[in-house]
């Protein structure tokens, strides 16, 4: 039976995910706290971000009003921001687990989520739309990590859909 796609969206938003964080594994230390001049002032703020807005959307799939997700997610932010990247790393590898338990309870069903954002009101749209948000918004915050290593004299890794298929056909 082929993989819905939502659940292969998501995968590739964990395999994405984890190849950055062993990338930025691999770098000197200081790298990952590092102010920098950048949308975001350091790479430590966009994997805090993308973190954060994960586990929003997923309190939101798991029945959480958008008050309930945006108060954890108040929370949960300066408990992150202090960590360094093989705690970040650790707390991934737990969120993308219960994410995919989440999604492998709901996804047959595709259920309707309801979101009420402050100013652009309320939407209806499926757990399969609220994911390829989630992975489209991961991949715009990886770029902006690999923008910013590059603007540190490092390189990226290369994170693209093609080379998680070519990874998983491999």
């Amino acid at each position: 039976m082929e993989k819905h796609p939502a659940l292969e969206m998501y995968d590739y938003n964990v395999w994405a995910n984890q190849t950055i964080m062993n990338r930025l594994k691999e770098l000197p230390k200081d790298i990952y706290h590092k102010d920098i001049q950048s949308g975001f002032s350091s790479v430590a703020k966009v994997v805090t971000h993308i973190y954060v807005v994960e586990n929003i959307w997923f309190d939101l799939i798991s029945g959480r009003t958008r008050n309930e997700a945006k108060a954890s997610a108040a929370q949960l932010e300066p408990l992150l921001a202090i960590k360094d990247i093989e705690e970040m790393d650790a707390l991934y590898r737990e969120l993308s687990s219960n994410n995919k338990m989440v999604l492998a309870s709901q996804i047959d069903q595709d259920p309707t989520v309801v979101l009420d954002h402050p100013t652009m009101g309320s939407l209806e749209t499926s757990i399969s739309g609220a994911i390829f948000h989630v992975v489209n918004h991961g991949s715009y915050h990886r770029g902006n990590i690999g923008t910013m290593l590059r603007q540190m004299d490092h390189t990226s890794v290369l994170q693209d859909y093609v080379a998680y298929l070519y990874n998983e056909s491999k």
